[in-house]
Parts: C-alpha cells; structure tokens; sequence
C-alpha cells in the first residue's frame, strides 16, 4: 500500500514538473538539428523557419547540422536527447519516412520515435546537370545513360536521403543505370556538380533554381504539374518525356517522442505564425517551395503524413530494389 501511494505520488509530482516546465517555454536556446550538411535545401529552409520561429518564441533557434549516416546520425541526436523541446529536428522524407526502410538495423522509428511538430513545405525536384557535361536536354540525358550509363555519375546528399532515392528512381522508370556518389549532404553534392566532377544531381528547387538562374548549371527537368514561374524555362519531367517520374520532397519539424504536449502545442504556434509571415512566405516563393495549406498544418496532420509515408516508401524502395552500401 505505502509503496503504491509512494508510485502514486512520485509520478504526480513527475507530471507537476513536466507541466510547469512546459509553461515556461522556452527559456533558453532551441537547437533545431539538420541531419545534412550546411549548403543544401534543407539546410536552407531550416534556417529560413528558424529565424521567424525564433522571434515568437524570444528564443534564439540554433540550426545544427549533422550529416552523414544516412541522416541517422542527425536522427540519433534528436531521439537520444531530452523530450524537452530544447533538441528539434528539421527534416524531410528522407530521414523521417525513407530511413527506417533503407537502416533496419538502427530500429529507428519515426513512428514511435519522433512527436511531429508541424509540415514546413512541399518542394518539387530538379534534375540538373552540369555545364562540363556537355548535356541540354532530358531526352540527351537519358540516352546518355542508355549507352554509356556506368560513365555518367549522380551525386546525391546521402546514402538515404531524398536525392538519392529521386535518382534510383528516375533510373528505375528509365530503365536506365547510372553510378551513385554520396555526399554528407546536398550542398558538398551540388558544389561538385558546378564543379563538374558528377554529372547529376537532383534535388529540391531549394538549391536548383539559384544556381541554374546562375548558369552555373543546366536544369532539365522539373517534378511539377506546370512549368514554374521561378524558372519557365525548364519544362516539366512529363514535358520533357518521362511522366512517369513525379517526386516532390516534403520537409517538416519534430521533436524527440514523449515531449510535453503543451511543449509541442507552443511549437505548433510558433511555426503557424511563421508560415504566416510575409518574409518567410516571400523566401519561400522564390524558391518554388509551396507551405501548406491550414489543414495540412500542425503536429496531427504532420504526424499522420509520416505515418503514410514510411510504408510507402518501403514498397518503392523493394520495387526499385533501392539499396545502401
């Protein structure tokens, strides 16, 4: 009995503290963790939400990123810290739906592991090729790798990552085959594509459309319904003859499971408001990111996306028979 009414009351008082911590939220520095490296789109957004978010919190928001392993070395951080609302991830289908599939072993579950704060942007991909490759046009592209596929080289942001499954699955839908090079992220990916060392790379408008507006690149084809006022003069995949390839790539924000839901409720009205702001609305205009609409927004609607998506991202990634080294 005393032992009972001991559990009893120690869990009451566990609660108390969990409740008034979360009331005072946030009181110091939220680091918001970005399982890629500095440089690429979801980096970019990260820091894009980050600023606003921070302004309605009176918090500064940290973005630190974490690349490599396939994101589960950002992943890792987030679930291993406290569910406190001081350690967020900023991430994507990548590491929140396509990861559990493609490291089994890591037992990471986004499902179980994460509480979901809220969807930032849906965002269309672009397969871009560098100026030294000579190629201008998608069909170029995939006649290339018809004939010489083992020669032509796509650099992707990670083992995992959304660029490297877009690419996987352009090749599935071609019928084509290409070599892959992962990369701690999109942005070390796209610095060598400008470079000229791969080929290709696709990935989100986020980092397309600036450096094919600055001709540092030839964009070939976008993953959208229309063509996109930022960049008109990149046709669509289905324009450009392959319909079969519609990838965007969602990005959102999550905090690590059993977080205070009052905590999670304060997050959820921090990002509303910064996806009401005409700066972060403007930013993400430019780059063709589209926020989501009122019934896509908050952590129920977010957490039943990633619910969707992690099994289905498991069938394409058996279907294409999509692997890891």
């Amino acid at each position: 009995m005393k032992k009972t009414f001991l559990a009893t009351l120690g869990a009451g008082l566990i609660a108390l503290g969990t409740n008034a911590s979360a009331q005072g939220y946030p009181t110091r520095a939220i680091s918001m963790v970005v399982p890629y490296a500095a440089g690429g789109s979801t980096d970019g957004l990260a820091r894009i939400v980050a600023q606003a978010m921070g302004e309605n919190l009176g918090q500064t928001v940290v973005v630190e990123n974490l690349g490599g392993g396939g994101t589960m070395i950002g992943n890792q951080r987030v679930t291993r810290a406290a569910p406190d609302g001081y350690t967020l991830t900023f991430g994507n289908m990548g590491s929140l739906a396509i990861a559990p599939s493609l490291y089994p072993k890591s037992k990471f579950d986004p499902r179980r592991d994460m509480s979901a704060v809220g969807l930032v942007a849906t965002v269309p991909m672009v397969l871009s090729v560098s100026k030294k490759s000579g190629i201008t046009t998608l069909p170029d592209f995939v006649a290339r790798l018809k004939k010489n596929g083992a020669d032509v080289n796509f650099g992707n942001a990670g083992s995992g990552s959304t660029s490297h499954i877009a690419a996987a699955y352009f090749m599935h839908v071609t019928h084509t085959q290409g070599m892959q090079i992962p990369y701690r992220g999109a942005g070390p990916a796209i610095a060598d594509l400008m470079a000229g060392t791969v080929d290709a790379v696709i990935d989100q408008t986020v980092t397309m459309i600036p450096i094919h507006e600055g001709k540092r690149v030839t964009a070939l084809a976008v993953a959208s319904a229309s063509r996109l006022p930022q960049i008109p003069d990149v046709p669509t995949f289905a324009e450009a003859g392959v319909p079969d390839f519609n990838m965007s790539v969602w990005n959102g924000i999550a905090a690590p499971a059993g977080t205070p839901p009052a905590v999670i409720a304060r997050l959820e009205q921090a990002l509303a408001a910064a996806l009401k702001s005409p700066g972060v609305r403007e930013s993400l205009d430019k780059l063709a990111a589209q926020a989501p609409a009122e019934k896509e927004q908050g952590a129920a609607a977010f957490q039943a996306l990633i619910a969707r998506d992690v099994p289905n991202f498991a069938a394409l990634i058996k279907d294409a028979g999509i692997t890891v080294n």
